[in-house]
């Protein structure tokens, strides 16, 4: 593998404002993304619905956590707490994830067929998939291991937009309500995972260096006689 580039001041500079806009994007859509799927499944006695709208706020406070850190003038002074509290949302996704997945699959109430959640998570199939693409571009030339962990709390969105989307087709299709929380299980032990890559920093193993800043320190960012 090729020795990732130094990056300039300005280009830093830009890499850091893309990411606070991406996260602002990402707060944005999940809220609303959370407060349609609350409310459909409330409307269709839906916990696949429920889960996925309670979900989908934990990605707010994942984003919140990148807006937090980059509002900093020294974003990279912040990164490791933040990586903290992005693992601790990635246990609390995985979390909720099991917890609602047993109960579904110990629960015998059918839900309603849901047409506004099918378009919801259809729409997230779509929308999250980019997100995710534009934070590891972001990410890795910028060596932040926060953007590329808060990257995979946006993949995970995709996957569970993914499941809940085919667990609704299957149980409109065939009663089969079983297929959405089998699933989420699986989607939970890799939350699980990279929440433990997160919180030991492993997120970012290919990343740029980051921006020298005023010449000061080796291109590290940091302060001078630094050997980190």
């Amino acid at each position: 593998m090729t020795a990732p580039r130094l990056l300039t001041p300005d280009r830093g500079a830009m890499l850091n404002q893309r990411s606070l806009l991406l996260a602002y994007a990402t707060a944005a859509y999940n809220l609303l993304e959370g407060l349609v799927a609350v409310a459909a499944g409330t409307a269709a006695t839906s916990a696949a619905l429920l889960g996925f709208g309670l979900d989908s706020f934990i990605e707010v406070s994942s984003a919140l956590v990148v807006i937090w850190q980059f509002r900093h003038h020294l974003p990279e002074a912040r990164e490791k707490v933040a990586l903290k509290l992005i693992a601790a949302s990635f246990f609390a996704l995985a979390a909720w994830i099991s917890f609602d997945a047993v109960r579904q699959l110990l629960c015998s109430e059918q839900a309603e067929v849901s047409p506004v959640g099918i378009g919801l998570a259809a729409v997230s199939v779509v929308v999250m998939p980019l997100l995710v693409w534009a934070k590891r571009r972001t990410g890795r030339e910028l060596g932040s291991a926060t953007v590329m962990a808060d990257s995979m709390q946006t993949l995970l969105c995709t996957y569970l937009s993914a499941v809940l989307l085919v667990g609704l087709l299957l149980n409109w299709a065939f009663g089969w309500s079983w297929a959405d929380p089998i699933a989420a299980l699986v989607i939970a032990g890799v939350a699980v995972k990279e929440g433990v890559e997160a919180w030991r920093g492993e997120q970012c193993d290919d990343c740029a260096i980051p921006a020298a800043r005023d010449g000061v320190g080796d291109g590290c960012a940091c302060e001078p006689g630094c050997t980190d």
